[in-house]
């Protein structure tokens, strides 16, 4: 019997621990944290073994393959012990992918996964479409192929899950954009960081199609060194020679493989980033085969997704937006560009090797006010001090907006949008978006 040791045991690793179980392996879950309950009754639940709190080298380094969740460095101890000893490592998504003929609709990019992701999965379970939401959202796409089959998941991928997938195939791959993030975990290499987001081309067949930004500059110079077997589909907010999906004089149009369009004041969904988001999403439906009528209302009543430009409330005539998922300078460059009014500015958090100075323009137009949020914002005040601007340091939410009830005036927006991961303060995005809304809600 095959012995398979998952490394992590969060959503993604208990997930896998199931369909591993179910296929027969001899399967080990090792978690250097503790493991939440939930998780915990769903390994015993299927008599799985598992650890909390150490890495027993004995236990897993005597594995077939390892399963590693995308939250691991391969700096890790354990994950180097691994690879020294020649132990194949790969994601959940790519062992998931072994036991399931399902389509594959998969979408990456630094910004905008989640939204657009989410907008898919909207449109196809609007039209009746028996689909399934996974990857960095949702249940674990394992779980999923364990227990609840679909004909089409949606998976939205990180370039971390993409790093450990080798032979797992995209039906529909979406490529949103590529700017700097997560360099940290990357040598500080922009290269490997866009060699990662690549790796969602590979295995596509004349059969498959690969949508994409056409503007992006990285993108345009990576397909030079890229022979791309599927079906290329650009898409731009203008029309312009090859682009299959655009915007003009007012109408949202796709061109293949059937002609559709609406009218952009129609869609749901608002500002240059989310035409962009629109455009991808209505471009891979149309592929599927879901119907006109379908695709324009799901792309006209689609609610938005949380932490992402959601409006919280209006305090004393102030507007409060919750932008918590903009952990990079990109995010938050789309975030400021949507923005109608002057702007207070929460900004900061654990750094990932940020350069600024995209977002400079921006923060000097709209900007009325910025508050620092970090454990240490040094490099923030080195990029923004002479910049002219009310600046407030904070080490806390309830620190953070307090600042902001003082600073913003009548018709201005606070604006969380914060350029970086929450790690130094909070438990996760989440926690930080959610801190945010109770405490304006509480004003």
């Amino acid at each position: 019997m095959k012995r398979i040791v998952i490394l992590g045991a969060g959503e993604s690793g208990a997930g896998a621990a199931v369909l591993a179980k179910k296929e027969g392996f001899d399967v080990f879950v090792s978690d250097m944290s503790m493991i939440a309950d939930k998780y915990k009754k769903q390994l015993d639940n299927n008599s799985v073994a598992w650890e909390e709190g150490q890495h027993t080298e004995e236990l897993i380094l005597n594995a077939d393959e390892i399963i590693k969740s995308p939250g691991i460095p391969d700096t890790a101890p354990m994950v180097k012990s691994a690879k020294e000893k020649g132990i194949h490592i790969i994601s959940e998504i790519e062992f998931a992918g072994r036991y399931t003929q399902s389509k594959m609709i998969c979408i990456t990019g630094s910004n905008g996964k989640t939204t657009t992701t989410s907008l898919i999965y909207h449109i196809f379970k609007q039209a009746g479409y028996d689909a399934g939401l996974a990857g960095n959202i949702g249940k674990s796409l394992a779980l999923q192929v364990a227990l609840e089959p679909h004909e089409y998941y949606i998976i939205e991928l990180s370039s971390f899950q993409l790093d450990n997938m080798y032979d797992f195939r995209a039906n529909i791959a979406i490529l949103l954009n590529i700017t700097p993030d997560h360099l940290d975990r990357y040598d500080n290499c922009m290269q490997n960081y866009t060699d990662s987001k690549m790796r969602i081309t590979q295995n596509q067949t004349p059969q498959d199609a690969f949508i994409y930004w056409a503007d992006d500059p990285i993108i345009k110079k990576e397909l030079e060194k890229y022979d791309i077997k599927s079906v290329q589909c650009p898409f731009s907010d203008i029309k312009e020679k090859g682009v299959i999906g655009y915007i003009e004089e007012g109408q949202y149009k796709i061109d293949y493989p059937t002609p559709f369009n609406m009218e952009q004041e129609s869609l749901s969904l608002t500002g240059r980033h989310n035409i962009y988001n629109s455009l991808a999403a209505g471009i891979a439906a149309n592929i599927s085969g879901i119907k006109k009528e379908d695709i324009r209302k799901a792309l006209s009543d689609f609610p938005g997704v949380e932490h992402r430009l959601e409006k919280v409330c209006n305090v004393r005539g102030v507007s409060y937006v919750n932008d918590s998922k903009a952990t990079n300078v990109d995010a938050c460059w789309y975030a400021l560009e949507s923005m109608k009014t002057k702007v207070v500015l929460i900004i900061g958090g654990k750094d990932k090797g940020n350069d600024y100075t995209p977002i400079l323009p921006l923060v000097s137009e709209k900007c009325s006010a910025l508050v620092f949020l970090g454990a240490d914002n040094k490099k923030l005040h080195d990029n923004f001090d002479n910049m002219g601007i009310t600046i407030r340091d904070t080490h806390s939410m309830a620190e953070c907006v307090a600042a902001c009830y003082e600073l913003a005036k009548p018709g201005e927006t606070v604006l969380l949008s914060p350029c970086c991961a929450s790690f130094d303060l909070f438990k996760n995005m989440e926690d930080r978006g959610e801190q945010f809304k109770t405490l304006v809600r509480n004003l």
